[in-house]
């Protein structure tokens, strides 16, 4: 069993039972657009909230004890969502397209190999012009506990080909144990 699937079994500190704020005002503002892959997408809280909004979305994990409370929130909230059982660093093989993705808190999960898989299979879930939305933890953390901390010239190194950057700027991800320092950064497929 996979550290997430364990962490699933009872209720993690990144499970808020509710969206992270920077996600709500992102849609508010009018920077998610069009159909929506939430990768990561863990008990689909950020997924459910832009079905509500209108937007088409698919959220994938590979967490199998999250996706099936995503499905029973869809559900008790008559909300259409996909979740899949499905590897983020192979959303391109999902068979379709994308005009927004978000990541909100699994960039900084992954190992220094895997992140320019990662890149390149969100480009090629995206549209041209298609935008992601990263939300990940920054190095400005003082904490010595919680993720792996991720600066902007990571953030920049990773998303370097194929990709514009729109923006990183400061943002706070919230957890039980507080709130912590991150990252929100843009990244337009080229």
């Amino acid at each position: 069993m996979s550290f997430f699937d364990t962490a699933y079994e009872g209720s993690p500190p990144w499970d808020l039972g509710r969206p992270q704020g920077a996600i709500v005002r992102l849609a508010e503002a009018g920077r998610i657009v069009g159909s929506v892959l939430d990768v990561g997408c863990g008990t689909g809280e950020h997924a459910l909230y832009l079905a509500s909004r209108g937007h088409e979305v698919v959220g994938v994990d590979l967490a199998r004890r999250a996706l099936e409370r995503a499905g029973s929130k869809a559900r008790a909230r008559g909300l259409e969502v996909t979740f899949l059982l499905h590897d983020a660093l192979r959303v391109d093989g999902l068979g379709r397209t994308f005009e927004t993705a978000i990541d909100v808190g699994l960039f900084h999960t992954l190992a220094d190999e895997d992140r320019p898989v990662y890149a390149r299979a969100l480009r090629g879930a995206l549209v041209p012009g298609g935008r992601c939305l990263l939300l990940c933890w920054s190095e400005r953390n003082p904490w010595g506990y919680g993720p792996r901390r991720v600066t902007q010239m990571e953030l920049l190194g990773t998303f370097e080909r194929g990709w514009r950057v729109d923006g990183i700027e400061d943002e706070e991800l919230e957890g039980d144990l507080g709130t912590a320092h991150a990252w929100l950064a843009t990244f337009v497929h080229e």
